[in-house]
C-alpha cells in the first residue's frame, strides 16, 4: 500500500485520477467530494454542495474540471483550481448514480433510474435523454465520442449521433455495475455483481 487517503466520514463511493495523475477526486456518502494530492496523499480541497450521497466523479478531458452526481438528484461541475461549483445540471426527479464526460470535454451523461441524460457542459443545456428500462449504474463514452455504453440490469450501447440504442445485450444474470471502452474503442469490459468482468467485441455487437 502506497498511502491511505483519509477525510471522509463516510463510505466512498468514487474515485478518479485527473488525467496528469497528480490528482485524484472522490465522492462519498457523507456528501462532500474531495481533491487529493497523489505524491502527498493530502487533501487538497473539499467541495460541498449536494445534499445527497455523492454516486459518481469524474474529471474532464483537461483536468480543469470535476464532474459529480448523486442522490439530490443533481450534476454538479467543479472548477478544480477554485474550489467551486460553476454549474449545476438539474436536478432529476431521480437519483444520478453515474457520471462521464465525453472524450472532448464538451459533453456530460449523467445515467439515473431509467435514463441517461446528456448535458452541454458549456451552457448547462439539456442535450437529450436515452430511455432505458433499467437503473444506469454506470456509463462510459467510447474515445470518438460516438457512443456510449451502460450498464445496469443490462448493457446497452447508444448511438449519440441518433439518440438511438445500437445494442441491447438483454437482461444480465446479475447487475452491471461497471463498463469501459479500450483505449481504441474496438473492446468494452464489463464487471458485474456475478464476480465476472466481461470483454465484448463492439464491431461484432453492432453488424
Amino acid at each position: 500500500e502506497r498511502a491511505t487517503l483519509t477525510g471522509h466520514t463516510e463510505t466512498v463511493f468514487s474515485v478518479a485520477f485527473s488525467p496528469d495523475g497528480k490528482t485524484l477526486v472522490s465522492g462519498s456518502v457523507d456528501r462532500r467530494v474531495k481533491l487529493w494530492d497523489v505524491a502527498t496523499g493530502k487533501e487538497i480541497k473539499t467541495l460541498t454542495g449536494h445534499t445527497g450521497i455523492v454516486h459518481s466523479v469524474a474529471f474532464s478531458p483537461d483536468g480543469k474540471t470535476v464532474v459529480s452526481g448523486g442522490d439530490d438528484g443533481s450534476v454538479r461541475l467543479w472548477d478544480v483550481a477554485a474550489g467551486k461549483a460553476v454549474r449545476t445540471f438539474g436536478p432529476q426527479p431521480r437519483a444520478i448514480l453515474s457520471v462521464a464526460f465525453d472524450p472532448a470535454g464538451k459533453m456530460v451523461a449523467a445515467g439515473s433510474f431509467g435514463a441517461i441524460t446528456l448535458w452541454d457542459a458549456a451552457t448547462g443545456n439539456m442535450v437529450k435523454t436515452l430511455k432505458g428500462d433499467q437503473s444506469i449504474y454506470t456509463v462510459a463514452f467510447s474515445p470518438d465520442g460516438k457512443t456510449l455504453a451502460s450498464g445496469g440490469a443490462a448493457v446497452e450501447l447508444w448511438s449519440l449521433g441518433t439518440g438511438q440504442p445500437l445494442k441491447n445485450l438483454g437482461i444480465q444474470a446479475a447487475i452491471v455495475n461497471t463498463v469501459a471502452f479500450s483505449p481504441d474503442g474496438k473492446t468494452l469490459a464489463s464487471g458485474s455483481d456475478d464476480k465476472t468482468a466481461k470483454l465484448l467485441d463492439i464491431a461484432a455487437l453492432v453488424k
